[in-house]
């Protein structure tokens, strides 16, 4: 068969510079190794402190190049986020069968998670790094608050089908503003308990907290 002429071929497309946000080719990042390096980071901080860790350091401790870490994460304040993120995705919302018994079983394993050293070490250390630090304080949202509010949402969502709750608002500005309500005051209770006041979320304290939640001030002697 005849080859055709060369004046004949197309010319190649000129190469098109790779967009913003997507990944260049090259080795496909390994699922493997970000849980290596957030498992590290979290077991360093914990035995170092905020002030002395440093990404040489978590980059020893999981087995890979410094230049890993910086490929992923700019900053030691970033990774330590993203630590804690995972641990915070860790959280179910049980099915109690009734809104009460959900709210104290998510009330209860919130406050586990806490007890725990890494989630405890790395929170507080980002959350006080965050007081001088407006763009970790964006990334702390939507890392870990934003992506929490899912449990409320789930509960909101139990209840309803129950009958134990209304609707939600025609207005979807406003039940954003409820579901962010609600996480506030569970998880903002929850965190001052455990991390500020040091005090025990037990079984008692929780049903005292969720009757207050659900019945008010006038119900917090209910039984």
């Amino acid at each position: 068969m005849p080859s055709r002429p060369a004046s004949s071929a197309s010319p190649a497309p000129a190469a098109r510079p790779a967009s913003p946000g997507v990944q260049r080719p090259g080795r496909p990042r390994s699922a493997a190794a970000d849980r290596a390096i957030l498992d590290a980071t979290r077991s360093a901080l914990v035995e170092t402190g905020w002030n002395k860790l440093t990404m040489g350091q978590i980059a020893a401790r999981a087995g890979v190049a410094k230049t890993t870490l910086y490929r992923r994460w700019a900053r030691k304040s970033e990774l330590v986020v993203d630590a804690v993120a995972v641990l915070f995705d860790e959280l179910e919302l049980p099915d109690g069968g009734s809104l009460k018994a959900d709210v104290e079983g998510v009330v209860l394993s919130f406050a586990a998670l806490l007890e725990r050293p890494e989630t405890k070490t790395s929170l507080m250390a980002v959350v006080a790094e965050s007081t001088h630090d407006a763009v970790l304080r964006v990334r702390i949202r939507e890392a870990v608050v934003d992506r929490q509010k899912r449990l409320v949402l789930e509960g909101r969502r139990r209840a309803q089908e129950r009958g134990e709750l209304p609707p939600d608002p025609d207005d979807g500005q406003e039940a954003a503003q409820i579901v962010d309500m609600i996480y506030d005051v569970i998880a903002g209770a929850v965190v001052h308990r455990r991390l500020v006041s040091d005090e025990p979320v037990d079984a008692a304290w929780t049903h005292r907290f969720t009757t207050l939640l659900l019945n008010g001030l006038a119900g917090v002697g209910a039984r």
